[in-house]
């Protein structure tokens, strides 16, 4: 089996590499938090100290980062990966940016021999450790084609979009459209709920079994039943990930009216102090005594 490397050992990334592991894989990465790759190791893995040391002994390198300023520095940065990766060495780029990044990043390894596939995915750390994730993938067909094992080891479905990089980007980009209005819409739901006296343990179970429930609805609404905002889905990258969204909109001239509603609410959220919390912390934005209502 390939040597894989792992750069990112969030729920995400780890639950990933755990997937890889299980799959029979050679796994090596790096994390600049010590407690996450002693159990990573723990788990059979193998650590690496810096990227450029990773990418020496793989031959496929999945990032699962979150943004471009940390794609650049995994990549380009001092003992970046790209300098070390072997001609011929795939590269999984899954992180949240701009759907025009991944291109030009495409492009800079593309000139030292390597292949990039922009591959975004979605499911959460729980789909990934069960090997069930999907997807959204473009890149050419020669990555696809190495990285394959790695992709069935962890994804229940791999939509390929293409050859060109940037087209993964873009569908992660209208998923987490639809998951911030989602979210935005439940929070809203359960205050009016609240408000007007209905039982909010009645109201979840009575929407996730009809025609408005929604899987937000569904997986977010028991954490304000519990009063725990600790999952790590937190409000900052909602605001991030749809501003995303409203600027590619701008560009295109498109107007995003629900969109930027969903952005407004969860802005208000980060400043009002929720930044870290779970996204469904918008919901404390109505001031609604969902907790006391529950006891």
């Amino acid at each position: 089996m390939s040597n894989v490397g792992i750069v990112g050992l969030g729920p995400m990334g780890m639950a990933v590499a755990r997937a890889l592991l299980r799959a029979g894989f050679a796994v090596h990465a790096h994390d600049p938090r010590p407690s996450v790759t002693q159990v990573f190791v723990a788990a059979g893995g193998r650590a690496a100290a810096d990227p450029a040391a990773l990418a020496a002994v793989v031959d496929i390198l999945v990032l699962v980062l979150a943004n471009v300023a940390e794609v650049e520095l995994v990549l380009f940065g001092p003992n970046g990966a790209a300098v070390a990766l072997s001609e011929g060495a795939v590269v999984v780029v899954s992180a949240a940016v701009p759907p025009d990044y991944p291109e030009t990043v495409s492009r800079r390894l593309a000139g030292r021999g390597i292949l990039m596939l922009d591959a975004p995915m979605s499911g959460g750390g729980l789909a990934a450790g069960k090997g069930v994730l999907s997807i959204m993938a473009s890149g050419p067909p020669a990555a696809f084609d190495k990285a394959a094992g790695v992709l069935d080891a962890i994804a229940e479905k791999v939509f390929r979009l293409g050859d060109r990089p940037g087209q993964g980007s873009r569908l992660k980009m209208i998923n987490q459209l639809l998951i911030g209005i989602h979210v935005a819409a439940a929070a809203e739901a359960m205050a009016l709920g609240v408000r007007i006296g209905c039982d909010p343990r009645v109201v979840y179970e009575a929407i996730r079994h009809s025609a408005g429930s929604s899987v937000m609805f569904e997986s977010r609404v028991p954490h304000v039943l519990a009063d725990d905002y600790t999952a790590p889905f937190p409000v900052d990258t909602m605001v991030r990930d749809l501003g995303t969204a409203l600027d590619d909109a701008r560009r295109h001239g498109i107007p995003l009216p629900l969109t930027d509603a969903a952005h407004q609410q969860f802005a208000a959220a980060s400043t009002a102090g929720y930044g870290g919390a779970e996204d469904i912390a918008v919901i404390k934005l109505f001031e609604v005594p969902v907790k006391s209502a529950v006891t």
